[in-house]
């Protein structure tokens, strides 16, 4: 079943854990245990509705405070998909947090208070998923009800959204609006007929029918090379193939390939997923190719078509989001862990940093804190092979790991 990661995002208050919540109840995803909890806490608080929150927000820091403070994944599925949402928190200083649980995703869903509108929390929001190239992004105006589900308003927090989006960068993004009452199930799951002068879908019909090929960013093939299979066994004494995951793009039995970095050529002989062959490996399937060329290939090499490589150097300029208490500053070392390789970087230099409500950027910047972003060069100690995050978005991004804590400490975008 084919399976679509969704990112969350709103301010505090907006009504996120809530949404998502209802859609667990009403797509009848809530096991009985659970659902029990939340009605008992509930009325333990004298609700006299179901708080849905409590479905997602798990920490106890999070239940006392009622916000969201880590992401929280959330499984579940319908009879034509299944979703992995990842709960991300509203509040500035977890920007790193959204980043994360945005930088896998392929739809991202942006929550607006009716009450509220467009404000500047808004605004880092639409520009993280701006900058990590969301695809299909849905503006939920939420709390409709508190605001007597009015079309007025609706319109005109629709048209501040629009007047943001012209300041993207990312033409290809498809933004749908849809006006939404997460505690009273309004176009969530089901239309709703408090509403009749929306005409679009509910928010879980419009999730349904969005079409991989439209949310997945195409680029040129690319396979990484995570694992070579020498059975050395009976029947498969001489088997050579090199598994991995085909990113970007389609590769065929009979393509022309390059193998970097040592840039040998070959051509590919057979495709494999477990005892089946295939002529095509299509974008995002785990297959084992075989090459007509007894070559030398190895874990972290790259299988490319030839004619169509990426860049080979020992530098690039990436977006960088800070994730770690220690400051990143000039000269710095970190490892660069891009796909499967890890490479020795120093920080070259911080050409500025960017402030995520679109308020324009600070050229003397000379140090990121924590949930900083910024255009960081970086000089390596051997090449990598990477694309542009704009034009492929795995190939184009890496982490940053400092070498002394090995913590992960920042995220990056090659520009």
């Amino acid at each position: 079943m084919e399976v679509l990661k969704i990112a969350t995002a709103g301010s505090v208050d907006d009504g996120k854990s809530t949404l998502i919540g209802r859609i667990l109840y009403d797509t009848k995803s809530l096991t009985t245990d659970k659902l029990e909890a939340i009605e008992k806490t509930s009325k333990q608080r004298g609700y006299d509705y179901l708080d849905f929150s409590l479905a997602t927000d798990g920490l106890v820091a999070e239940r006392e405070q009622g916000i969201t403070i880590d992401v929280a994944h959330i499984y579940f599925s319908t009879k034509k998909k299944s979703y992995i949402i990842a709960d991300t928190p509203g509040h500035v200083e977890y920007t790193r947090n959204m980043v994360t649980g945005a930088s896998t995703s392929q739809a991202s869903i942006i929550l607006i208070d009716a009450r509220k509108g467009v404000i500047e929390q808004t605004n880092r929001h639409f520009f993280i998923n701006n900058l990590l190239r969301i695809k299909d992004v849905v503006v939920a105006i939420n709390k409709m009800d508190l605001v007597h589900y009015s079309e007025e308003t609706y319109n005109k927090i629709k048209a501040d959204f629009s007047e943001l989006m012209s300041k993207r960068d990312y033409q290809d993004q498809k933004i749908t609006f849809i006006p939404v009452s997460a505690l009273k199930g309004d176009n969530v799951v089901n239309k709703t007929d408090k509403m009749p002068w929306y005409k679009g879908q509910a928010l879980l019909e419009h999730l349904e029918q969005l079409d991989k090929a439209d949310i997945f960013n195409v680029g040129t093939p690319r396979f990484p090379v995570q694992y070579v299979i020498r059975p050395k066994t009976e029947d498969f004494h001489d088997f050579r193939g090199y598994a991995g995951k085909v990113y970007g793009g389609n590769l065929s039995v009979g393509d022309n390939i390059m193998v970097l970095p040592s840039k040998t050529r070959s051509k590919i002989k057979d495709i494999f997923f477990y005892d089946e062959k295939y002529e095509t490996a299509s974008r995002r399937s785990s297959v084992t190719i075989t090459l007509k060329d007894d070559i030398n290939v190895s874990r972290g090499d790259m299988i490319v078509k030839e004619g169509d490589l990426p860049t080979i150097d020992k530098q690039f300029t990436a977006n960088v989001c800070w994730m770690d208490s220690e400051n990143l500053t000039v000269g710095g070392k970190y490892i660069v862990q891009h796909g499967v390789n890890k490479v020795l970087a120093k920080v070259d230099r911080i050409n500025h940093k960017i402030h995520p409500d679109y308020s324009g950027i600070d050229s003397e910047a000379t140090s990121l804190g924590v949930n900083d972003i910024a255009s960081v060069s970086f000089k390596l100690n051997k090449p990598i092979f990477y694309d542009q995050f704009k034009n492929h978005r795995t190939n184009g991004s890496f982490i940053l790991i400092d070498p002394q804590s090995n913590n992960t400490v920042g995220a990056g975008f090659i520009q």
